[in-house]
């Protein structure tokens, strides 16, 4: 649907409503860095993690990385019989993980306790879920999410209201009910299963390597993180890196979800940059795409795709779950919902069910879980430079994500007789089916008859698939 975010009206207004956003986050986040009477002036938020500090992750070698990943998989654990001392240390583990966290909201809590967050800080979060509603509402940036989104950042920070609050507070039930335990996140992807034509990826797999390639932003955001740590007031460890690094896969239901398992602290702002920048495909994407493709290689023509039988369509979910099954496990709960979905979408006896999943459920999901995220939007967790650190990161995180994949694409013409259009690289983030519009729509504006939208949808499907995949070797690695 056209928004005023696609007219060309409108776009430098979108470009100043961005620059705003993130000058006001650089304002807050120096005006919530400062050091605290009693304590250093190291930032106190990224003691709020549930490990503190990235010493207390076990370091990760390329061959621990291998080693660790394998031991995951599906197949070892299927002809591996543990043994009680594997039993106990995994036992043992847990315990540790549930310990932390149970110190962690206490430490917040004496934090909070010991500084209460001022009035005009909370007066500040208002303005900001007023201007997210602004931005969902007026600019049609992801109306669907930011609106309740904003709507729960207003909420949340009423003085007096306690819906936040434990243990009655509305908004603190709907969050602990889907978002902290990522069951929201589940559902999510199971109506995004049952919106989604595998047809395409199906009639032409190897734009799968485009999806792929389009996680380079996922990967490439890690050594952004470590860097970032060199600036005075911000650092991250090894598990937020991880969080924040999804935020390149423009996949917001992923981030929630990762997040939720790694850095639950920083749920909220990684969901709303997530959202933010799938918003703003229209406007971050065809710069880059123009800047690094000629006209030539933008007016190339694809063949028509050839016909997906049922039968395809049907085994597609269920291959690609016993795939996920066999080897990495720590992606099914995303991939297997995704690929139920699909399933009950495809198989068409059961159109109740696909149709409840598809409308309704998602609809009721998508308001209780972006509720739940603006819940976490209060000052104790916003202002301050790691969060405006994690703003700059998604970005930079979503651009090398396009350029991943506009790079495969130029390698892949090297070898194939049958070019493929490198605008279609540029779908392999999650944002479906959007950046499969903005490719098409960048590709008719150098030949109003080259259709790329199908061709697009490839790339695009199979890197919400790859996403999950990133997820799960971070959750594999650092989460399990």
């Amino acid at each position: 649907m056209e928004t005023e975010l696609n007219r060309k009206n409108d776009k430098f207004k979108a470009f100043k409503v961005t620059a705003v956003i993130c000058g006001l986050a650089m304002v807050l986040s120096f005006a919530g860095c400062g050091a605290k009477k009693g304590t250093s002036a190291k930032s106190t938020y990224a003691s709020t993690t549930v490990i503190k500090g990235s010493e207390n992750i076990k370091p990760i070698s390329i061959s621990s990385f291998f080693e660790n990943v394998g031991k995951n998989t599906g197949i070892y654990k299927m002809i591996h019989t543990p043994t009680p001392d594997e039993v106990a240390a995994e036992e043992a583990s847990k315990e540790a993980m549930e310990i932390a966290k149970a110190q962690q909201l206490a430490a917040s809590e004496k934090d909070l306790a010991e500084h209460p967050v001022a009035g005009w800080q909370r007066l500040v979060m208002l303005a900001i879920g007023f201007l997210i509603v602004y931005l969902g509402a007026a600019k049609g940036f992801e109306p669907l999410l930011l609106i309740p989104i904003g709507f729960g950042t207003i909420l949340v920070n009423i003085p007096g209201a306690g819906m936040g609050s434990a243990p009655d507070g509305m908004l603190h039930i709907i969050y602990n009910a889907g978002v902290g335990n990522e069951f929201f996140p589940m559902l999510i992807f199971m109506g995004i299963g049952a919106m989604t034509d595998f047809g395409p990826l199906i009639a032409n797999p190897k734009t799968a390597l485009l999806g792929g390639a389009a996680q380079l932003g996922v990967f490439a955001t890690l050594f952004g993180v470590a860097s970032m740590n060199f600036i005075p007031g911000i650092d991250y460890n090894m598990k937020q890196a991880c969080a924040i690094a999804i935020i390149g896969g423009a996949d917001g239901p992923t981030s929630i979800y990762v997040s939720g398992k790694l850095a639950p602290e920083m749920m909220a702002v990684i969901a709303v940059a997530a959202y933010s920048y799938m918003a703003l495909v229209p406007m971050i994407q065809p710069p880059i795409m123009k800047l690094l493709t000629s006209r030539k290689e933008r007016m190339i023509k694809m063949k028509q795709l050839r016909p997906v039988s049922k039968t395809e369509k049907i085994l597609f979910p269920l291959l690609l779950l016993v795939v996920t099954i066999l080897l990495l496990p720590p992606a099914a709960p995303l991939i297997g919902m995704l690929a139920f979905g699909n399933f009950i979408k495809e198989i068409g006896i059961v159109q109740r069910l696909s149709k409840t999943v598809e409308n309704e459920m998602m609809n009721i999901v998508s308001i209780l879980l972006s509720l739940g995220v603006g819940s976490q939007m209060t000052p104790e967790k916003i202002m301050h430079l790691n969060s405006f650190g994690i703003i700059l990161l998604g970005f930079v995180a979503f651009c090398i994500a396009t350029m991943g994949g506009l790079f495969m694409a130029k390698i892949m013409n090297l070898f194939l007789k049958e070019k493929i259009n490198p605008l279609i690289g540029s779908a392999g983030v999650s944002a479906v089916p959007m950046a499969a519009r903005v490719a098409n729509k960048v590709g008719m504006s150098e030949d109003p008859t080259n259709f790329l939208l199908m061709h697009a949808m490839g790339p695009n499907v199979s890197g919400v698939i790859g996403t999950a995949i990133a997820a799960g070797v971070f959750i594999s690695t650092y989460g399990m």
